[in-house]
């Protein structure tokens, strides 16, 4: 079988088994060296990280195939990527960055298959008279018109 095939396997096979995680991003080099990365509906631990790692690594043969493994949680700096990275940052500020460049920062409001809801909020000038007042909005984004997700860190 090939390798990134038996990789995929065995992490699928330990997915299966843990439905609250999921893959975000597999990667494997020239030289084996294999990252994986997870995300889970309520984060992922160094456990869930050690468990999946395991998974993959005591069903390999070294002696067959040497590799590096390395399986990682997704960070704050990972762009959200799936529906259900989205789903998990409800209520949180993302910024968004289009396909035509252009950036969108709002708190996270709805998901669904096909796109994101953000809730912007700004200042605007008054329509008659002097100076402003907040205006709340909502804007559907389609996914496809996302280039780049990240949720913003404040402090």
């Amino acid at each position: 079988m090939e390798f990134r095939k038996r990789i995929e396997e065995l992490l699928n096979e330990f997915l299966e088994t843990r439905k609250d995680l999921f893959l975000i991003d597999l990667k494997i080099s020239a030289g084996d060296d294999i990252t994986v990365i997870l995300d889970g509906d309520n984060g992922v631990s160094l456990q869930d990280c050690l468990d999946a790692s395991r998974a993959i690594e005591f069903n390999m043969d070294r002696e067959e195939h040497d590799f590096s493994l390395q399986v990682m949680s997704a960070g704050l700096s990972e762009p959200l990527s799936t529906p259900r990275q989205f789903n998990k940052n409800i209520g949180r500020e993302i910024e968004v960055m289009l396909e035509d460049s252009s950036k969108i920062e709002g708190e996270l409001s709805k998901v669904d298959d096909d796109k994101i809801t953000l809730i912007l909020r700004y200042r605007k000038p008054k329509d008659i008279g002097k100076g402003k007042v907040d205006v709340e909005e909502e804007k559907e984004i389609p996914y496809s018109e996302i280039k780049k997700a990240l949720v913003v860190i404040k402090f």
